[in-house]
C-alpha cells in the first residue's frame, strides 16, 4: 500500500481513448484502478481497453462509449459503469471540444454553444449523476482537466479559454457543496500537449514557437506527464486537496 494505490476504485475518464485521457486511464490501472475508457467512436475505446487489460493481466477496463453532448449518453456511461463495476470512485472529466480558431468576433453562435455545451455543461451533468453516491460513501475524487488557457486571453481560441476558465469555478464550486460529504473536486491546468485535439498548435512551426517563448522548459508535455497529477488528485495522497487547479505546464505561466 502506498499514498498513490488505487486498487479496488473505479474511475470513469471522459475522452480516454487517446492523448491525455487514455494515459490517465493506463496509469490509473496500473496503481489498482479499475477503468472506464469512453469517448465518441466504439472500436477505439475498445483497443484501449484491451490493451490495458493485457497490460495488467486482469479485466480492468471496459469500454463504454458516449457522446459528451447527449445526456443519455452520459446516464448510460454511468449506469454500464456501476453495472459493471459496482460504484464510481474517482471522476475524471478530460473530453471536450474546440471547433474554431480565431478572434471572437468571428466565432459562429453554434460554435461557442459547442464549445460552453462541450466543455462546461457536459460535465456539470456529468459529476451530478456520479457525485450522489461519493457523497453517500463520505468518499470520492472529481478532477476536471482544464487547460492554462483558462488563465489567459487568446486572439485564436479565446472561446475554449473561456470555457476552461469556467471550468476552474465550476470545481471552486462543486468544492465548496460537496466538502463536509469529503469528495473532492479540482482541476488539471495543462500547458501545450502534444495530443492530436492540440495539433494545430503544435504542428505549425510558428505558432509552436510563439507557444513555446517564455517557456522555461522549452518545450511540449507528453500526455503521460498529466497522469501523475491525475493519479495524486484521485489518490490518498491528495485527499486535503479540494477547489485548486494544478498546473503543468513546463513553466510557461510563470514567465
Amino acid at each position: 500500500m502506498t499514498l498513490f494505490d488505487l486498487t479496488g476504485k473505479t474511475a470513469i475518464i471522459t475522452g480516454s481513448s487517446r492523448g491525455i485521457g487514455k494515459a490517465i486511464a493506463e496509469q490509473m490501472a496500473a496503481l489498482g484502478a479499475n477503468v472506464v475508457i469512453s469517448s465518441r467512436k466504439p472500436e477505439p475505446c475498445e483497443a484501449v481497453a484491451s490493451a490495458i487489460n493485457e497490460t495488467t493481466g486482469r479485466a480492468a477496463a471496459i469500454a463504454v462509449p458516449a457522446n459528451i453532448s447527449s445526456k443519455e449518453n452520459l446516464k448510460n456511461l454511468y449506469t454500464e459503469t456501476v453495472a459493471a463495476f459496482g460504484q464510481v470512485d474517482i471522476l475524471v472529466c478530460n473530453a471536450a471540444s474546440n471547433p474554431y480558431f480565431g478572434p471572437m468576433s468571428g466565432i459562429e453562435d453554434e460554435q461557442f454553444t459547442k464549445i460552453l455545451q462541450n466543455n462546461i455543461i457536459s460535465n456539470h451533468w456529468l459529476i451530478n449523476m456520479c457525485a450522489p453516491e461519493m457523497r453517500a460513501r463520505k468518499d470520492g475524487s472529481i478532477i476536471i482537466v482544464s487547460s492554462i488557457g483558462g488563465l489567459r486571453g487568446n486572439p485564436v481560441i479565446g472561446a475554449y479559454n473561456i470555457s476552461k476558465a469556467a471550468d476552474f469555478q465550476l470545481a471552486r464550486n462543486l468544492a465548496v457543496e460537496f466538502g463536509s460529504d469529503n469528495v473532492r473536486v479540482n482541476c488539471i491546468a495543462p500547458g501545450l500537449i502534444r495530443t492530436d485535439f492540440a495539433r494545430a498548435l503544435w504542428e505549425n512551426p510558428a505558432m509552436l514557437k510563439e507557444a513555446l517563448r517564455g517557456t522555461p522548459m522549452e518545450r511540449i508535455g507528453e500526455p503521460e506527464e498529466l497522469a501523475g497529477a491525475a493519479c495524486f488528485l484521485a489518490s490518498k495522497a491528495g485527499t486535503y486537496m479540494t477547489g485548486q487547479m494544478m498546473v503543468v505546464d513546463g513553466g510557461a505561466t510563470v514567465t
